[in-house]
């Protein structure tokens, strides 16, 4: 059965799945009229013969946001755009990485504005209205910003509200589908706006999950917000079990508007919740409080009920103690992605003639340490199938 599961979801890939880090042709959805045109990624200055200036917004503090901008400028760098002084620095804040991208850049092609750089402080609803507003006025008074990488769901949804005024590319978001950044997976929508989509990526895992741990009741972490189902990819996990006929037990973990450490505290509260409520299996989503020190002991929570679990975010999680994921291709390709869809709106393109799906490969990632921890014998095909196996305990 694992087997028969596992070919499909390698069909079904296989059917959709783009060259990693290749944009298609334009999509049908851009245009009335069939579009063949391909865009080159050839650097090339503006038309003026000047650089191209791009800005950047993110949601808030979190730490993917400036791992995949430092991919992004590393695709740029690959493409040939530009040359970095040094390395970049590690572990730093997106506004951190920003201004050391704006002073550390060698390119006669593009620059990083030092000052184009928006956050709506750390996920403060109550700062993302004046955030637009900012971006608005800069760009209506100073034309100074030629392209902006939106970083996240908020910054994605902020600069559709703004139309968006000037070329955007939506990057680290969880659906820009259901969030409302594209109207669907092949059509962002707006001329100026494309996203990086994997149609049914949480409804591959959660079906996955099942096969392998057939489970009555799910239990799931999140936000009872819009947002907040968005990133726990709640409609996914909905749909599934709805097909396959578990039940869903939600706890509500509030995560935006308030600081990190009362995010983390809420969503391992909630963890320690659902192994008292007696879940069979948990998916382990996207949440503020589920940080690279959080997941350790959330993972621990779950090892100690016996509860198996499911990492939303891929193998960084399973190797911190968490039983299974789908192991996600290295971050390289996601900026790739991004950078060449950058590089052919320079040449040309509208953002919204570009491709907007990217497909990870369907691969395991697996944790033996958890897996014997908890008595859980995984099945064979599982182990021979797993691309990646950790022994790392929580």
């Amino acid at each position: 059965m694992i087997s028969r599961f596992l070919s499909l979801m390698l069909l079904a890939a296989s059917l959709c799945v783009l060259p990693v880090g290749r944009a298609a042709t334009p999509a049908a959805a851009a245009a009335p009229a069939a579009q063949t045109k391909v865009f080159p990624t050839t650097p090339t200055v503006r038309p003026d013969g000047k650089r191209w200036r791009i800005g950047y917004v993110e949601s808030g503090i979190y730490g993917d946001y400036p791992l995949t901008l430092g991919e992004i400028v590393k695709g740029l760098q690959h493409l040939g755009w530009l040359k970095l002084k040094g390395p970049m620095p590690k572990g730093a804040s997106g506004q951190d990485l920003w201004a050391w991208l704006a002073q550390n850049t060698e390119s006669k092609y593009l620059e990083f504005v030092p000052d184009a750089w928006w956050q709506p402080g750390n996920f403060d609803a109550s700062k993302r209205a004046p955030m637009r507003a900012a971006i608005e006025q800069r760009i209506k008074d100073r034309h100074d910003i030629d392209l902006i990488i939106a970083m996240g769901t908020w910054a994605g949804q902020d600069m559709r509200a703004l139309g968006p005024p000037v070329p955007t590319i939506v990057a680290s978001t969880s659906d820009p589908v259901a969030s409302g950044i594209s109207d669907s997976v092949k059509d962002s929508g707006r001329d100026n706006l494309q996203a990086r989509i994997e149609p049914e990526r949480y409804q591959r895992q959660v079906r996955l999950f099942h096969e392998i741990v057939p489970f009555k009741k799910l239990g799931i972490v999140y936000e009872n917000s819009d947002a907040g189902r968005t990133y726990g990819a709640v409609a996914a996990v909905e749909q599934v079990s709805k097909e396959l006929g578990f039940a869903v037990q939600p706890c509500y973990a509030q995560s935006n508007s308030i600081t990190t450490e009362q995010a983390v505290t809420n969503a391992v509260e909630c963890y320690k919740k659902l192994t008292e409520e007696r879940v069979d299996a948990v998916y382990v989503t996207t949440h503020r409080g589920v940080t690279a020190d959080s997941i350790k002991e959330i993972a621990k929570i779950l090892e100690q009920a016996k509860v198996p679990s499911f990492s939303m975010n891929g193998s960084k999680e399973v190797k911190s103690g968490i039983l299974l994921s789908l192991a996600q291709a290295d971050l390289s390709y996601v900026g790739l992605f991004h950078a060449e869809s950058i590089a052919r709106v320079f040449n040309g393109a509208k953002p919204r003639q570009l491709s907007q799906i990217w497909i990870d490969p369907p691969k395991i990632a697996l944790n033996l340490a958890t897996a014997r921890a908890i008595g859980f014998d995984p099945p064979v095909d599982i182990l021979l199938a797993a691309d990646e196996v950790y022994e790392t305990a929580p």
